[in-house]
């Protein structure tokens, strides 16, 4: 099944982390799923968090999940890019237990575990992503075809961005210099 809920710039991003915090359940959740049946790859799908408060972003993100996948009982991260990591984060009626293993996880996976259905890893695209970015990981984490692991994708969005930017200044020097730059008196 493929659950796809992008951004919707109905916020602007940049607001403070308490006006953030309290219009986080209010906006829609930014999760792509990998369509059922497709043949089993590193990642069953991507999340685009719009902070790094998992006791916000977390219920959230089960109460989409749940009834997808049964019951999420457990989550684990790796707390490089999470500040605070709660025990258990309660979610509609029942706790989500919350773990993190630093050496043994991908530092941009999300693991969620349901006692009916298994495991899922999710990747996480940090919060601060630009939109095109994070679309393009989306695409890209349920690719079926696609083999990186969720830091091996990150890795790749960054040369893109790094790739584009080095394209963007050389097209505006080629512009700059035919409109006289470098050689005008």
């Amino acid at each position: 099944m493929t659950a796809t809920i992008l951004y919707t710039p109905a916020v602007d991003d940049r607001a403070s982390s308490s006006l953030s915090s309290s219009l986080s359940s209010s906006l829609p959740l930014r999760l792509i799923l990998a369509p059922a049946g497709t043949s089993p790859a590193l990642l069953d799908g991507a999340w685009w968090p719009r902070s790094r408060d998992l006791t916000v972003e977390l219920p959230a993100l089960t109460a989409v999940l749940d009834p997808l996948w049964g019951r999420i009982t457990r989550v684990t991260v790796n707390p490089t890019f999470w500040p605070v990591i709660p025990r258990k984060v309660s979610v509609h009626g029942h706790i989500v237990h919350v773990g993190w293993f630093k050496a043994e996880q991908d530092p941009h996976k999300l693991l969620l575990l349901s006692y009916t259905a298994g495991r899922w890893d999710l990747l996480v695209i940090p919060p601060e992503t630009s939109p095109a970015t994070a679309a393009r990981l989306m695409t890209t984490a349920t690719d079926p075809l696609h083999s990186l692991t969720a830091s091996g994708l990150i890795q790749e969005a960054e040369l893109f961005r790094i790739a584009a930017e080095a394209d963007w200044d050389s097209t505006r020097e080629t512009v700059w210099d035919s409109e006289g730059g470098h050689g005008a008196a």
